[in-house]
């Protein structure tokens, strides 16, 4: 049996037993069973071992997809980040899949230098909470730093060569630039080893699992510290479930050089990112109205979400299923320190759907604004799609005034649960279960 193409199907599900991929990071020199300690040769050997064992295990798990093609409706709409397409029709379909092609899919890899603090060399089965966040905010960058309506060159066939070669040297290298930020080295900005180094204050290391809120404020770290990389961007994350329009106001605005004159202060664009819970235990209902009208917006980025303990990406959405990116394949680390090194794997030709009733309450929403005005329309457009919601408390709010302490110091697990009808039991999943203990990967 021959591995299939990653865009011809499905990734295998499920997750090995909790410790099975901590058995790679046990501390050397243990204790021997007559009292003596071991050889701290002998159990860093074991561990060298065992990470091989995880690797395999992954490899097998994570590296094969199955052919079994989504179906879509050619008849009802397919909504994706804010623009809707009728697939009956030849060119709107063709809209379509050079849109979907030219997001960026990060999934698992295999082989990359070590993470800090660990002998992993991929994060199979662990860093798919992680991958989703880095998709939502390529999605970002790219219309922070690409012009509107911008594709991916190979999504688009049929160019003629003196066209391509013309815009090549306009968007493809800023293209090519945006994706080898997220390059599993060390070097890269949002690679897999910066993230996890930002995760160490939240108490988190290479191989645990990460929740959607704490993936949020890993972004905005992530960001903070890359401002000589990325500049005039900001990443806001909201404080339990309210965005406070003078927080972010404050983030954005990069005041006048002394001396200068001009009608106002100059303007960040900015990722917002809105941790929330959609119910208790299971997604409530009647929250999925909202979601679609979010996912309607042009402002909106995507949700890191999934369902229970599997991660996905958010699109969109057609009739009652959602559209999503999927990062749990496995795939060879690529070397983004080369020059013209391949994209193909960072990009999907195949897009998925899940049904609403199966996503987990626990996600993030991204949405994007890149300058002031846009912002303005932002807190309108998304005030009224929380409107929309028929349950008594919104999925979040947007709010005049500032949040009671600065954002940037807030821990990464204070996020309010949106009531339910069942306020009993969501008041014992709230006590038991932080933000980032209620697991999707």
């Amino acid at each position: 049996m021959n591995p299939s193409s990653p865009c011809e199907g499905q990734s295998p599900e499920g997750d090995p037993p909790d410790d099975w991929f901590h058995l790679s990071t046990m501390s050397l020199g243990t204790q021997g069973s007559d009292g003596s300690r071991d050889d701290p040769e002998e159990p860093e050997e074991r561990g060298r071992l065992k990470s091989k064992l995880v690797l395999a295990w992954n490899n097998v798990k994570y590296g094969w997809s199955f052919k079994s093609k989504a179906h879509f409706s050619k008849t009802s709409p397919l909504t994706m980040l804010g623009q809707s397409y009728l697939l009956s029709h030849g060119v709107e379909r063709e809209c379509f899949r050079q849109a979907f092609a030219t997001l960026l899919w990060l999934t698992y890899r295999r082989g990359f230098p070590q993470l800090d603090g660990s002998s992993l060399t991929t994060d199979s089965g662990w860093g798919c909470m992680l991958r989703s966040g880095q998709m939502l905010l390529a999605q970002g960058l790219l219309l922070h730093l690409l012009p509107p309506g911008w594709t991916w060159l190979s999504a688009n066939h049929g160019r003629r060569k003196s066209i391509v070669s013309f815009l090549e040297s306009r968007t493809e290298v800023t293209h090519r630039r945006v994706v080898s930020w997220f390059g599993d080295h060390p070097i890269a900005p949002f690679g897999l080893h910066q993230l996890v180094e930002q995760g160490t204050s939240a108490g988190k290391k290479a191989g645990d699992w990460y929740g959607p809120s704490i993936v949020a404020h890993i972004l905005r770290k992530a960001v903070d510290a890359a401002s000589a990389e990325v500049s005039n961007l900001t990443v806001y994350v909201a404080q339990d479930c309210t965005v406070y329009v003078d927080d972010v106001v404050r983030l954005c605005e990069r005041p006048l050089s002394e001396g200068s004159t001009g009608p106002s202060p100059a303007w960040k664009s900015v990722i917002i990112l809105v941790p929330v819970r959609l119910g208790g235990e299971v997604l409530n209902t009647t929250y999925i109205k909202c979601v679609k009208n979010l996912l309607r917006l042009e402002c909106c980025i995507g949700i890191i979400g999934g369902k229970p303990k599997h991660s996905l990406f958010f699109v969109g959405y057609q009739d009652e299923q959602l559209l999503y990116l999927d990062p749990h394949y496995s795939q060879s680390t690529v070397d983004i320190t080369q020059d013209n090194f391949p994209l193909e794997s960072f990009h999907c030709k195949c897009p998925r759907k899940i049904s609403f009733s199966r996503m987990d309450p626990s996600c993030t929403i991204g949405f994007f604004a890149k300058s002031q005005k846009e912002f303005e329309l932002l807190c309108s457009t998304v005030s009224t799609a929380l409107s929309s919601s028929t349950e008594k408390y919104p999925i979040f709010t947007i709010a005049e005034g500032q949040g009671q302490e600065d954002e940037r110091d807030a821990p990464p697990n204070s996020i309010t649960h949106i009531l339910t009808k069942d306020k009993a039991r969501l008041q014992r999943t709230n006590n038991s279960n932080s933000m980032d203990e209620f697991v999707l990967l």
